[in-house]
């Protein structure tokens, strides 16, 4: 399995988390899962990968400087991006396989308390918690990596240019700030073409670097993407976000719809499409188009590994569902429960769609000018500092 050494831990906290006058504890997030049946070999991988980096930045923590660092840990939430439970543990022992061992594995304390009292946060958790942690770090002033299904085979991605990335995703964000349109067409094995329309007015981009130099603030790593939510709608005037949607499930080529930043209806006529036509009627919140990203990492020779934390950073992805925790409209509220809350990317390279292929993404800024952006899946705008 391929590890970080100490060195590189340590290295590693002190490039994410800048130091701040005020940081004194790290605390490793992870979750537990609640059945036997939903664990698996991944989930629990990552779970004694969370120990070792706790163990390790615990005996090294002066060096980084820290005064602490703690393994908290919770029962999952069974859905990516759904609210943490209210409270959590802080383990004296081992992780427990279960969570309902967590009781006997430490100190039970409510999640906001240690939100509040903590000013450093790891999350390799097996549900995304990103959702969460930006908005508590916003109202309580922490930092927060999360790593939502990490994996050791990320770990070079842990390694790359980050100078060369920061330029690259800072760059995708000054064009998407000036843009009040980007349109992409699509093509479906290389026939049929396909085109959206995105509404891009009063938003702005994100770029995700990697680093959290800023106190209230939280973000995926890896990282190297640049991000933005559609227009939804909220203030008087409908979205223009619309267009036929492909996407590529287990083979089988799905048809969304949409209008108005919502996907209305799904064509196709496999099991998947069905899986999908009722996702959308029984949660219609899911069919909000909640994010358009750009990830970068592809160009600096990485990988998809069957991941959507690192597999989403490697080019253009389109993503359904909750969108408040990236400045959207669309939260928790707009679900049924809890557990249907979620923020899904579809990804748009070869080895994750191979059916279907991005033809061009061109961004229309306010004073009427176009710039093709991407074209055969390939970006346009980098060639100024190619990768040797």
């Amino acid at each position: 399995m391929v590890k970080l050494s100490a060195d590189e831990l340590v290295s590693l906290i002190r490039s994410v988390f800048p130091r701040h006058s005020g940081d004194r504890c790290l605390a490793i997030l992870v979750d537990i899962p609640r059945r036997r049946n939903s664990d698996n070999v991944a989930w629990k991988e990552r779970r004694k990968l969370a120990e070792g980096w706790f163990k390790t930045l615990r005996k090294h923590s002066a060096e980084i400087p820290l005064d602490t660092v703690k393994l908290i840990a919770y029962p999952d939430t069974g859905s990516n991006n759904a609210d943490l439970p209210d409270h959590a543990t802080l383990v004296q022992t081992r992780l427990p396989a279960l969570a309902k061992a967590l009781s006997w594995s430490g100190d039970r304390l409510l999640l906001e308390d240690i939100l509040k009292n903590i000013q450093l946060f790891l999350a390799p958790t097996e549900y995304s918690t990103t959702a969460p942690l930006k908005n508590a770090a916003k109202k309580y002033g922490f930092r927060a990596a999360t790593m939502p299904g990490f994996t050791p085979a990320m770990i070079p991605a842990l390694r790359v240019d980050y100078n060369e990335v920061s330029r690259r995703v800072s760059l995708l964000k000054e064009k998407l700030d000036r843009a009040e349109v980007a349109e992409i067409r699509f093509a479906v094995d290389g026939r049929e073409e396909y085109r959206m329309t995105f509404d891009l007015r009063w938003r702005t981009a994100h770029a995700s670097t990697g680093r959290f130099p800023d106190k209230g603030t939280a973000g995926n790593l890896p990282s190297g993407e640049t991000f933005i939510v559609p227009y939804e709608g909220e203030k008087s005037e409908p979205s223009r976000t619309e267009g036929t949607l492909p996407v590529e499930v287990n083979q089988e080529l799905v048809l969304f719809h949409i209008k108005e930043n919502k996907a209305l209806s799904v064509q196709g006529d496999g099991a998947q499409a069905r899986a999908e036509a009722d996702h959308i009627k029984r949660e219609p919140a899911y069919g909000n188009m909640a994010e358009l990203g750009f990830g970068v990492l592809a160009d600096f020779g990485l990988h998809p590994i069957g991941e959507i934390l690192l597999d989403e950073k490697l080019g253009l992805h389109i993503a359904f569902g909750r969108s408040d925790h990236f400045g959207g409209a669309v939260g928790p509220a707009a679900f049924s429960s809890p557990s249907e809350v979620i923020h899904l990317d579809r990804i748009y390279i070869p080895a994750t769609q191979p059916r279907v292929s991005v033809k061009s993404v061109v961004f229309t800024y306010k004073d009427g000018a176009a710039e093709t952006i991407m074209a055969m899946g390939k970006y346009l705008i980098f060639q100024e500092t190619p990768l040797g």
